[in-house]
């Protein structure tokens, strides 16, 4: 079975280029533009692999998308190119809207015309994955309540709302076309090789540089964790297993506050890597104003995948984290140039919009 996966050395996509080629019955063409969070580093364990390969190319190149489709006989596309950072959507969305919802059309365009083109049989067994967010359902109460697959959309953030419109655009395609798509949506995610910009690795490696530790508001937002190789696995099985037409939740079952977040990566610090004098890591914890739009509660209920595709996650929120702790403190190989040259830690999402038609074609792919 062939892949295509794109957005493969980004976070997420690299946790499923490595999990898929660890079957010597797939072969995976991994397809990244290479932004500011792609990181061929992060394919380090299989970039020698018999089963892989990369492409630098962008998801609204349809001629080289195609001619990829064509040359390595995907059987699955796997659409994971996306700007993700609702901090960076704030201060520019333009980038967002280029690349979350121009980026999936063209690819959609792209995988129509070349899946028209295939045989009866492979027609059938072809599939368009779509993978989003929770984050497209708005905001829940704190007192109850938890994402479905059926939740109406009510995205807050420039981010939420291109993946909430790139989820319609797939889901046309299928409606409009026929073309045989499963879609997914995700909470937040976190484990190794994740880009600094997001709050685990950034507490991590502020606290590790004696920075402060930044917390929105008063760290009451409530957020499920997903451990992302339970999720790379979850993709898996939405993609070779997935009903056509059919959208799948999947979700931790950890929900915590971020201020507990923050306080257990603190604690585990404390026990790895001791503060000199006895100083504890909470002493770090800064309070800042919180950003605009923030919803206060995502949680996923994720029975659906559970019940149809036999999926669970192995990880719980605690021995996740440890293993993301472990893993920061002993990969700085990986993180150190990313934090010297190309993100140091500075907040975002405070600018007002600023963007430039020039500046809406800089999207991720």
């Amino acid at each position: 079975m062939n892949f295509l996966v794109t957005g493969g050395a980004g976070f997420i996509g690299s946790a499923v280029c490595r999990h898929l080629c660890a079957n010597p019955a797939y072969r995976v063409t991994n397809l990244d533009k290479l932004t500011y969070a792609g990181n061929l580093a992060s394919l380090r364990p299989i970039e020698n692999a018999h089963n892989y390969r990369f492409e630098q190319a962008d998801i609204c190149d349809e001629r080289a998308v195609l001619d990829i489709l064509r040359r390595d006989d995907i059987d699955i596309v796997m659409n994971l190119a996306a700007e993700s950072h609702v901090d960076r959507s704030i201060d520019g969305p333009g980038t967002f809207i280029e690349t979350n919802i121009v980026g999936t059309y063209r690819l959609l365009n792209t995988t129509l015309e070349y899946w028209r083109g295939l045989p009866e049989d492979r027609k059938t067994r072809f599939r368009f994955h779509h993978i989003s967010t929770d984050e497209v359902f708005g905001d829940l109460p704190f007192d109850g309540g938890m994402f479905v697959e059926e939740t109406p959309y009510a995205p807050s953030s420039p981010y939420s709302a291109s993946k909430a419109a790139s989820d319609h655009l797939v889901r046309a395609w299928h409606e409009t076309y026929g073309l045989p798509v499963v879609l997914s949506n995700c909470s937040n995610n976190y484990g190794p090789y994740h880009f600094p910009e997001k709050l685990i690795p950034l507490v991590i490696l502020n606290a590790l540089d004696e920075k402060p530790l930044p917390v929105y508001g008063a760290g009451a937002n409530v957020r499920d964790w997903l451990f992302v190789e339970d999720h790379a696995r979850a993709l898996e099985l939405v993609a070779t297993k997935g009903q056509a037409g059919e959208s799948y939740n999947v979700g931790g079952n950890s929900e915590r506050t971020n201020l507990s977040v923050v306080e257990t990566i603190c604690d585990l610090l404390d026990l790895r890597r001791p503060r000199a004098g006895g100083k504890r890591y909470r002493d770090l914890i800064s309070f800042v104003t919180d950003r605009p739009g923030h919803d206060r509660r995502y949680a996923i209920d994720a029975s659906k995948i559970s019940r149809d595709l036999g999926w669970s996650p192995k990880e719980n929120f605690d021995s996740g984290l440890a293993r993301t702790v472990d893993w920061f403190l002993d990969n700085k190989w990986w993180w150190g140039p990313i934090r010297e040259h190309r993100y140091a830690g500075e907040r975002l999402g405070q600018s007002p919009v600023e963007d430039s038609p020039a500046e809406g074609r800089k999207g991720a792919a």
